[in-house]
């Protein structure tokens, strides 16, 4: 689902679905949702409701307002609040008390007094002139670009974000090294007639802030849920046995994908069982070297460098009992008195009682069937043939 505080758009400002402002699982456009499990539940007597809200502006931008003695706040409402000069117009993205976990989590006081306030719910002339300005961005984005191409700047725009009262766009883009854009920014004010505002991400920001679909078939993680960007290195790959195919490996953003590091852990452990080096078995036939690993199944298949045909597997257990006789000298006589049997893969019981499954079953060509009125009328000409010669039988007689 997209809303027009996204990238995405085409679904209007309000959440989509059952229609409680945005009090269900799924929010308004999928950007760094909170699904808010207390929302159903009343406070303690006594306990003071939470006066603060987190609110959403373009795609995952979110900060954390007060609103005082304004009307309670649900989710998917569109409120003005204050900004460093003027206002701006938002989505409540989150009410209530899981604000405050929200705020502890990002290591933000709750009391603080450099939280901005709220002014009041959205009026609608302030909706319209911020859909508006959202309909621009599109289009000063790619000027942009064209007056920074002009300049010769090494320095990709890639999102554009007017504030609510069109006072102030903030230009977000990616750069390898520093760049010189005072120029830029004459020539943007000019031609736009507002206060500009240069911020540069990283890739793997932008790659957020854009969204797409990734190889797993989802939306990306960054998009969606991720808001910690670790490094990822190559050595994560190496631990969990995937080539080395950089066109595999990288993401969107053109890093490598976040999803290496998310099982990483659970093959360190299963690896601190495993002999570590580069390991080589001597027997009396040869020496033996090690061609694969399968971390789960706790296998390691060795082949003689004779015989590079014919793999062998061996568990971690016997691979250790070979090493501490190597470490002895005594060598085992050949390593296949050492196999591991593989469990047989069994086949699903079942019978092909209709063919579906014959795969030349589309080359016989299919019979032909008349429809009903032919046959009718084949009937009906054979009856009349039955009956003429029934009348000249009867005048031979």
């Amino acid at each position: 689902m997209g809303c027009s505080g996204c990238s995405s758009g085409g679904c209007g400002t309000l959440p989509n679905g059952c229609n409680n402002n945005g009090s269900c699982a799924t929010g308004s456009c999928n950007k760094l949702n909170t699904f808010n499990w207390l929302s159903g539940m009343e406070l303690p007597n006594g306990t003071a409701r939470c006066d603060k809200v987190e609110v959403r502006f373009k795609n995952a931008r979110k900060e954390f307002y007060q609103f005082g003695n304004t009307s309670e706040l649900h989710q998917g409402d569109l409120v003005t609040v204050e900004a460093s000069s003027g206002y701006d117009v938002g989505i409540v993205s989150l009410s209530g008390e899981l604000v405050r976990l929200q705020m502890e989590k990002k290591n933000l006081s709750f009391d603080s007094k450099e939280i901005k306030k709220i002014n009041r719910k959205a009026e609608q002339f302030e909706v319209d002139k911020w859909q508006e300005l959202q309909s621009l961005e599109k289009e000063t984005m790619f000027a942009a670009r064209k007056i920074a191409s002009e300049l010769k700047l090494d320095m990709k725009i890639s999102d554009v974000e007017y504030q609510g009262d069109g006072s102030k766009a903030t230009f977000y883009y990616t750069a390898e090294g520093r760049v010189d854009f005072r120029e830029l920014i004459k020539k943007l004010a000019d031609k736009f007639k507002v206060r500009i505002d240069m911020r540069q991400i990283g890739a793997r920001q932008e790659a957020g802030r854009l969204g797409g679909i990734g190889s797993c078939g989802r939306e990306l993680c960054c998009s969606t849920w991720l808001t910690d960007f670790r490094s990822v290195s190559t050595s994560a790959a190496r631990y969990q046995q995937l080539s080395l195919n950089p066109l595999k490996l990288a993401g969107q953003c053109g890093k490598l994908k976040c999803c290496l590091n998310y099982e990483l852990d659970t093959y360190m452990d299963a690896l601190k069982e495993f002999p570590k080096g580069d390991v080589k078995l001597d027997t009396k036939k040869g020496r033996a070297y090690l061609q694969k690993t399968d971390i789960f199944m706790r296998t390691m298949w060795f082949v003689y460098k004779d015989d590079f045909n014919e793999f062998i597997p061996l568990s971690v257990d016997r691979v250790k009992e070979i090493i501490a006789l190597n470490k002895q000298d005594r060598r085992p006589e050949d390593l296949k008195t050492f196999i591991k049997t593989l469990p047989e893969e069994t086949l699903p019981d079942y019978e092909n009682v209709v063919g579906q499954d014959s795969l030349t079953r589309f080359d016989k060509p299919k019979k032909k069937r008349g429809n009903k009125q032919n046959r009718n009328k084949n009937k009906k000409r054979k009856n009349k043939q039955g009956q003429s010669k029934e009348h000249q039988n009867k005048g031979k007689k």
